[in-house]
């Protein structure tokens, strides 16, 4: 078995911005394995908020042993962005080696298209506005928040930009508990669904106390299955991503036993090509709330792309993933 890693960047369509930053491209891990005659492959995003870097995640992939399996890989790596390209590579390779698609040998239902968000970058009322309008068209949006007294404004112009859209928003860590009770209820009179991680993760137990008149959803406070206790009481639903839950086997199980405790579940990604966006398509099956609009945030994308459409993000083909 043979692994190959490189580094690939994708332009962005606009520069994209959260509380934390900006950016114009995305850069990612990509990971082959070859095993014979058959090759597969994934990809991840390392995220510094959890220090990561390319380099971190080359260096825990090139430290693999020669040969391993799915479930070694488990104990091998942790959670986290070099485990999820790696376990999404052998997800394919085994499909290609049984010539039958990843849905079927995880035992799922065929996947269909699903409703995705559309992420807004974090701007002005009025850029958001202008956002807003340009994809009124859009069934659900997500909208980035930036933790100051401007964030009810900018909900104000994006509903006044898509009246007919569903919304939901990113605050990132950025709020505080008193910014909490001062904006839910506004926000919740626009018509707002669901505010992700409002506080910052380790330091989340007053949202014990809150009325969440909003639902909150777990993010940076959710990686895997072992975050769940730890989130009983404080949060509505919780974010999965493969970058978090290092790879498509454990976000299953977290979706599992997320929906067994109660939680409802979001599917989210990092901002990454389609190869990234395929093994959480099957995660995102049956899910109250669906966000894997990276591919539509880049000015450029892998061949044999997912396809989007009214219907939402479809299933991969095989010569895409899986």
């Amino acid at each position: 078995m043979e692994l190959c890693i490189s580094i690939n960047s994708f332009q962005l369509a606009q520069v994209f911005t959260i509380a934390r930053g900006s950016r114009t491209q995305a850069d990612v891990v990509t990971v082959t394995i070859t095993r014979g005659e058959y090759r597969g492959w994934g990809e991840c995003v390392p995220y510094a908020r959890y220090g990561e870097t390319m380099e971190s995640v080359k260096a825990q992939v090139k430290g693999l042993p020669r040969l391993f399996d799915r479930d070694d890989l488990m104990d091998l790596l942790p959670a986290g962005a070099a485990r999820n390209a790696v376990d999404c590579a052998l997800w394919d390779l085994e499909a290609k080696e049984a010539s039958r698609p990843v849905w079927d040998l995880a035992n799922l239902h065929a996947p269909k298209a699903v409703v995705t968000a559309y992420t807004l970058s974090l701007d002005t009322p009025e850029k958001m506005n202008a956002q807003a309008a340009k994809n009124e068209f859009r069934p659900l949006l997500k909208t980035k928040l930036g933790g100051g007294a401007d964030d009810v404004e900018r909900i104000r112009a994006v509903r006044a930009g898509a009246l007919n859209s569903r919304i939901i928003v990113d605050a990132n860590e950025g709020w505080t508990p008193e910014l909490y009770k001062e904006l839910a209820p506004v926000l919740v009179g626009l018509g707002v669904e669901m505010v992700e991680q409002p506080l910052p993760a380790g330091q989340d137990d007053a949202l014990l106390e809150l009325e969440r008149v909003l639902p909150v959803c777990a993010d940076e406070s959710c990686h895997d299955r072992a975050s769940l206790d730890s989130l009983r009481g404080k949060y509505d639903m919780v974010n999965i991503k493969l970058d978090k839950t290092g790879g498509l086997t454990e976000a299953l199980e977290l979706r599992a036993a997320a929906a067994a405790m109660g939680f409802d579940v979001m599917v989210g990604c990092m901002v990454g090509s389609s190869l990234a966006m395929a093994p959480a398509v099957l995660v995102a099956q049956d899910v109250a709330i669906v966000d894997l609009d990276g591919p539509l945030l880049l000015a450029e994308d892998r061949a044999n792309k997912l396809f989007y459409d009214a219907k939402g993000i479809h299933p991969a083909r095989p010569e895409l993933w899986g």
